[in-house]
């Protein structure tokens, strides 16, 4: 967007500003929909979204990729967005 088509804030509203933290390589599809619905191209992208509920909800779906300015954002331990498979088993049916 350049600097003309940005529309300012109405009266007493103020943008949320999100910043990508973690990437969504992995992600299942609807995490990585969202993520890209809220305008993220890459990683420590910085965005102001408009403060409504429809934003606040797709910004608490992926809280543990999106930081927000005014809560902490804390890196989870251990990804529980991504897609995990089971491990090959061929060994064990080979007896070894």
């Amino acid at each position: 967007m350049t600097a003309a088509n940005k529309k300012p804030a109405s009266k007493g509203e103020r943008p949320i500003k999100a910043t990508l933290m973690k990437s969504t390589i992995g992600a299942l599809p609807q995490i990585k929909a969202t993520v890209e619905s809220l305008g993220f191209r890459r990683m420590n992208q910085t965005r102001e979204l408009p403060d409504n509920p429809a934003v606040r909800g797709m910004l608490k779906a992926v809280d543990f990729l999106v930081a927000v300015e005014g809560t902490p954002y804390i890196r989870p331990k251990r990804s529980q967005y991504k897609i995990w498979r089971s491990r090959s088993d061929k060994k064990h049916k080979r007896g070894k």
